[in-house]
């Protein structure tokens, strides 16, 4: 609950600051956290985990939508987009680089005593627990079929 309430007081401020690209994306992740608490099967209640979880797919959404502007030749919305993404991702936990990633990864791998690709289910549901929030999904998966090949 302390990061909804960040959110809100940071809205705040950027409504005062009149920082129109900081308010649009604080905006879109009240939106969000207000569609998860409000959806089918919620009790209402929301953690900071499940809002990080929300803000990570945002920045996702954000970060493929500038790549389809800038293949469409549109760099003034593709900006816009990343200038969204990137007050967004403030409020994200600090992502591992790809080594930082594969060295994880590997200390998963050690204790799940996987050897071979059929074990990647196995290390892929700790991998994704664990580093939730912290590393791209396609990044873990492509690191662990490396490893495991």
């Amino acid at each position: 609950m302390e990061l909804e309430k960040q959110i809100q007081a940071d809205m705040v401020a950027a409504m005062k600051a009149k920082d129109t690209v900081r308010l649009a994306a604080l905006r879109g992740i009240k939106a969000a956290i207000l569609l998860a608490k409000t959806s089918e099967g919620s009790n209402g209640e929301i953690t900071d985990a499940d809002i990080i979880k929300i803000i990570g797919k945002l920045v996702k959404q954000r970060k493929e939508s500038a790549e389809i502007y800038t293949q469409q030749n549109r760099p003034e919305l593709a900006g816009n987009e990343l200038a969204e993404a990137a007050a967004m991702e403030a409020y994200l936990p600090k992502q591992l680089s790809e080594e930082e990633t594969e060295a994880e990864l590997k200390k998963i791998i050690a204790e799940t005593g996987a050897s071979k690709i059929s074990d990647m289910g196995k290390v892929m549901g700790v991998a994704t627990k664990r580093l939730a929030g912290q590393a791209d999904g396609r990044l873990i998966s492509t690191i662990v079929k490396k490893l495991l090949a």
